[in-house]
């Protein structure tokens, strides 16, 4: 059975846990270092608990080619090489320490996404806490490999994976010695409208796979992840940028920093009214139960009067029988006056009474 809980740099992650929430750097530094601090900074007050970054070059991830199936056509990227593209996002390696230090400067968890094994040295000389494989990259059996065989934990978001591709690389990272494996759903639509995101996915990939699971997200604000934790979601994973005008190859599916606080108040919220079953009366209910209805006398009733329709009822406040009773009393007499407004007790009627016509002394 796979482990319930992770731990990424001393927080622990799990169903038992509140929501983890991770802030994707990508490429929205825009080449400065000191905007990927600053958004960094962000990250943290809004409540996040990591920053992820990518670690790759355009080397490394493509080949600078001029063929038409190196060149993406249609979305937010409609037009370039993919070379061009990578060169373009990809967080600068030369960085990296410094992004690192921040981070614990900041109390806030830094690591990365390796796009091959060379990032993948890299990264365990930084000392990387986990690692986080790309949707893109799920089906690279062999990338998933090296990163379970450093024992950190693993996070692998399954957009565009069938069932047995994620089977595959669930089972490639657990033979290979992952420290714990989240899986995260994933669509990777960019951005993703809502009515494809499917999160009832969330609760089915933890049963079939036997992990936690998560949620990286691509929609536009913060309402899907929100709905995400109350499906079981362990770990939330968005983009963050400054401002979207700002511009960049993530930006138009970023979120700004107060909607990412946004996003880190509703989840933490949406966990914590989980709660558990319980059926008991809560606390914030007590006072009201006097609210409740209960059975009352609504006309003045004098000793040995009958009790009908006309003169109880089930009305508020609570200080009566229950109104379940009212078919076990009319019929019976009052034992004294009764005043309008009298809450109705067993001991202001008679008992009822029995085909011989003798009263039932059970009462």
């Amino acid at each position: 059975m796979e482990m319930k809980e992770i731990k990424i740099d001393g927080r622990l992650i799990g169903p038992s846990h509140p929501p983890y929430i991770v802030a994707e750097l990508s490429g929205n530094h825009n080449g400065d270092i000191n905007r990927a601090f600053r958004i960094m900074e962000a990250a943290k007050k809004a409540g996040a608990h990591a920053v992820k970054i990518q670690t790759y070059t355009a080397d490394t991830i493509t080949i600078d080619h001029d063929g038409p199936e190196f060149l993406i056509e249609g979305g937010l990227w409609d037009g370039k090489k993919l070379y061009d593209l990578y060169e373009w996002a990809h967080t600068p390696w030369e960085w990296h320490e410094s992004l690192f230090g921040k981070g614990k400067e900041l109390g806030l968890a830094v690591f990365s996404t390796p796009f091959d094994d060379t990032a993948v040295d890299f990264l365990e000389d930084l000392n990387s806490p986990a690692y986080k494989i790309a949707s893109f990259e799920a089906i690279d059996l062999p990338l998933i490999a090296k990163v379970a065989a450093t024992g950190k934990p693993m996070i692998i978001s399954t957009g565009m994976a069938t069932f047995d591709e994620i089977r595959d690389a669930t089972e490639t990272a657990r033979n290979n010695g992952c420290g714990g494996l989240v899986l995260l759903h994933c669509v990777s639509g960019y951005p993703t409208m809502v009515e494809d995101s499917n999160l009832r996915t969330i609760p089915d990939l933890a049963e079939k796979f036997d992990v936690i699971a998560g949620l990286s997200d691509h929609t536009l604000g913060p309402a899907v992840p929100v709905a995400g934790v109350s499906l079981g979601a362990c770990l939330i994973e968005k983009h963050l940028t400054l401002k979207r005008s700002d511009g960049g190859p993530d930006a138009a599916f970023s979120l700004e920093p107060e909607e990412l606080k946004n996003l880190c108040d509703g989840c933490a919220q949406a966990w914590e009214s989980l709660g558990r079953v319980n059926y008991d009366i809560k606390p914030s209910e007590d006072q009201n139960q006097i609210f409740r209805r209960s059975i009352y006398v609504v006309e003045d009733v004098s000793a040995g009067e009958e009790l009908t329709v006309k003169n109880i009822r089930s009305i508020r406040p609570g200080n009566g029988l229950p109104p379940k009773e009212l078919s076990n009393i009319f019929g019976r007499s009052a034992l004294k006056d009764l005043k309008r407004g009298t809450a109705l007790r067993w001991e202001d009627i008679s008992s009822p009474v029995t085909e011989s016509g003798d009263s039932n002394k059970l009462d």
